[in-house]
């Protein structure tokens, strides 16, 4: 009778539909763990540091089953995709039998312990004294789809109905680059709630963003107006706020704008919602670029699909650059000209305007950021000294608000 370590590394090896995870780093690592099992000692105990490394290193070192079946989660493969795309009707059968006996396998290698390696270990005596001296993992509890193999199937199916699989089940936020859509591993964590100020504009992209993701007549979205407002904090914040609901965000340079039609491509058929985000947007008058963002509006070949809508921040209203000799030109047709220029924001269905606030909302917001930080300091000196802040960095914003408190607060630890 074999080990149950033995057993689980034949497991590994058998995999089929679900046999890219073994590329992944950790059961990777762990595979190779269970291939020593008859090797020397010397590799032996090298492949259980390296295992045990990769696994702390993604801060699952008290659990391994979580690490495991979360890494399969994502997995993207034959049975992921087509659940995904509500296809999974066309999975033949051999392939579900293939996918519950992989599922299960998953399960049963997830459960396996440290302790249990070393069992099936064939050079055991070897180790002497050196194996209480090898660190341990934790095994802890598979992710909540993978949690019984009498539902896992349901469960998967549904899971990558709603959450699409690969990629877009892992991450909330992706850049599009060279061609491709690419996560964003770390993105801003930045919260609705953690923003002052500006409720009614942040309402009126957070209903629009609502509006989208039930399904009902929504907007592309334009914020516009002066710097530090907030205007792309919002856009991350509501990221943040709905990406349980299926939201997704790909943000394009906006040189890359020619690329749409590609970018819309690899995404329409997903079930989740996408805001393709153009982050700080404006155009020169001889820049031809927004000739291409209007046909990506409206107006183009190459209709928007119904999951993806459009968020855009620029300083500027109407986004083209217009300078005082631009309004002396001789254009015979100025006009024409200007009626050009402007369509290109009058596409934008919601335009909403971030002003600089005046003297009291700038410190309302102060107010409201020390009394989260908790920071202990009389109201008129705290004003006095934000007013100041502003005064010396050119204006007030919400961004100069947050830079004070930020300072104010190292102050207060420095003096505590």
């Amino acid at each position: 009778m074999i080990s149950l370590a033995k057993e689980a590394s034949l497991l590994m090896s058998s995999l089929s539909i679900y046999r890219g995870i073994l590329n992944r780093t950790v059961p990777k690592a762990f595979f190779k763990l269970l291939c020593s099992l008859d090797k020397e000692p010397i590799e032996f105990a090298g492949a259980w540091g390296e295992f045990f490394q990769v696994l702390s290193d993604r801060g699952f070192a008290s659990n391994f089953a979580g690490c495991i079946t979360e890494t399969a989660l994502f997995d993207e493969n034959r049975f992921s995709m087509l659940a995904a795309d509500n296809r999974i009707n066309e999975l033949s059968a051999e392939a579900l039998s293939a996918t519950k006996r992989d599922i299960a396998a998953i399960i049963k290698i997830s459960r396996i312990t440290p302790e249990q390696i070393l069992l099936g270990y064939e050079h055991r005596d070897e180790l002497g004294s050196f194996e209480h001296s090898l660190p341990r993992w934790g095994a802890g509890k598979p992710c909540e789809e993978f949690a019984t193999l009498r539902e896992c199937v349901d469960r998967l199916v549904n899971y990558y109905a709603k959450n699409g699989c690969g990629m877009f089940a892992r991450y909330r936020a992706f850049i599009w680059r060279n061609g491709n859509i690419e996560p964003v591993v770390h993105p801003d964590k930045i919260s609705i709630s953690s923003l002052k100020g500006y409720e009614i504009q942040r309402g009126l992209v957070v209903d629009n963003t609502k509006a989208f993701l039930n399904g009902i007549h929504c907007n592309n979205c334009l914020l516009y107006g002066d710097r530090g407002t907030g205007k792309s904090s919002t856009v991350k914040a509501i990221l943040n706020e709905f990406y349980k609901d299926g939201l997704r965000m790909v943000e394009m340079p906006k040189d890359r704008l020619g690329d749409f039609p590609i970018l819309v491509d690899k995404i329409a058929a997903l079930p989740l919602k996408f805001i393709i985000f153009i982050d700080d947007l404006s155009f020169s008058t001889d820049d031809k670029t927004y000739a291409q963002l209007k046909a990506v509006l409206e107006g183009g070949l190459a209709a928007r699909p119904d999951n993806t809508l459009i968020y855009a921040t620029s300083n500027r209203r109407h986004l083209i650059k217009e300078t005082y000799s631009d309004r002396g030109s001789d254009d015979l047709h100025r006009n024409d000209t200007m009626q050009e220029t402007l369509s290109l924001s009058d596409r934008f269905g919601l335009a909403v305007n971030f002003s600089v606030p005046d003297k009291e909302n700038y410190l309302e917001i102060v107010r409201s950021l020390a009394n989260e930080k908790g920071l202990e300091i009389d109201i008129e000196t705290l004003e006095n000294e934000a007013e100041q802040w502003a005064l010396e960095r050119g204006g007030r914003s919400p961004r100069c608000a947050k830079q004070f408190v930020a300072i104010a607060e190292a102050r207060q630890l420095k003096n505590n």
